[in-house]
């Protein structure tokens, strides 16, 4: 190796050792191996060199190239690890601090009150029912027992949707989840207990009303059933609900083409302050009745043989009275400040009330 290959050689090494930093590192590798560095410019020389003089003159070269390119190297990982090393010196952790707090996510009280529901009606031997939200009007209406006059049958009332069935007749977004029922009916074979929590869809819109709303719909089927079996699971479920336990309860006759007898459930409430459980006044909470027998016949069930019982009730209704919200509109906003507040902890479970 020449005097001045040497000479290269031992300037690189001393420049290499300076380095401070990756940014002064690069400097150098640049000023060497670079298209205008030092070696790159000693090897663009050999072209005019004699053959003999060049094939040694290039050898030296090369030689030299990958020396230096291993100096550069080993002073890049070197110089990265330096880095590494002061970084970790001046963002040092304290394990033993506790974690900063983070946000979770909260279940939407809808959400919460169908778990609740399916915790308490599940205790009871209750199994729950899924069906469509686009329905026949035979299930929706006619099996139902609702008549072909009936106000419910109505556009004002009803979301009917273009496509029609084979009969002529529109199919429709489901009013109520009692379908469900129908289905279970023609499905099944009593006895059975099912809850049909689920969206329903009827064309009103107020603080009270919303177009898409949630049901749940209750149906035992068996034999020897009265309305004293009807009667004890709805008191046991709205005193364990909404957690009173001398909750007051009235049933109240009433109509509906798919019950017979049919009643209204009311609870006792105060009027002036909107406390549940007291106050000498009474607030309707729900429908139900024994399971009508043309419903029987029309799902192919002997009325002779299994009797029931059916109820329905607003999820968002009985939410609203048990958490003391105000306005139906809300649950639909996505407002994240309202939900944080009646929001519940995925981690908490629903908790099964005494009694039941």
């Amino acid at each position: 190796m020449t005097d001045e290959l040497s000479t290269l050689k031992s300037e690189t090494a001393a420049a290499l050792a300076a380095c401070a930093d990756l940014r002064s590192w690069d400097a150098v590798r640049v000023g060497i191996l670079g298209k205008s560095g030092r070696l790159t410019a000693l090897l663009k020389q050999l072209g005019a060199l004699p053959p003999e003089e060049r094939r040694q003159r290039g050898a030296a070269l090369n030689v030299l190239k990958d020396e230096l390119a291993a100096a550069i190297e080993s002073r890049r990982a070197a110089l990265e690890a330096e880095a590494l090393n002061a970084k970790l010196a001046r963002e040092s952790l304290d394990v033993t601090l506790p974690p900063r707090p983070a946000a979770s996510g909260l279940i939407h009280p809808i959400s919460r009150t169908m778990e609740e529901m399916a915790a308490i009606f599940g205790a009871m031997g209750f199994e729950i029912a899924e069906g469509p939200d686009i329905e026949s009007d035979w299930l929706n209406f006619s099996a139902l027992n609702i008549p072909a006059h009936h106000p419910a049958r109505e556009d004002m009332d009803t979301f009917y949707l273009p496509a029609r069935e084979p009969g002529g007749r529109r199919r429709v977004l489901r009013t109520h989840t009692s379908p469900v029922q129908a289905r279970t009916m023609l499905s099944r074979t009593p006895p059975f207990r099912v809850i049909v929590p689920g969206r329903t869809y009827r064309a009103d819109h107020d603080a009270t009303h919303s177009p898409m709303f949630h049901q749940v719909e209750g149906l035992v089927l068996d034999r020897n059933i009265t309305l004293g079996h009807l009667k004890g699971c709805l008191i046991d479920f709205l005193r364990a609900f909404f957690a009173i336990a001398d909750l007051p309860v009235r049933f109240r006759s009433s109509y509906f083409p798919f019950t017979e007898p049919s009643m209204e459930v009311d609870i006792g409430w105060n009027r002036r302050t909107g406390e549940l459980g007291g106050g000498g006044d009474w607030l309707e909470i729900l429908g139900s009745g024994m399971v009508h027998a043309k419903v029987l016949a029309n799902c192919g069930i002997d009325a002779r043989e299994w009797q029931g019982f059916a109820f329905g009730m607003g999820i968002e209704r009985v939410t609203m009275l048990k958490h003391g919200i105000p306005d139906l509109r809300p649950f639909y906003d996505s407002d994240i400040r309202w939900l944080r507040h009646y929001g519940a902890s995925p981690l908490t479970p629903a908790i099964l009330h005494e009694g039941v």
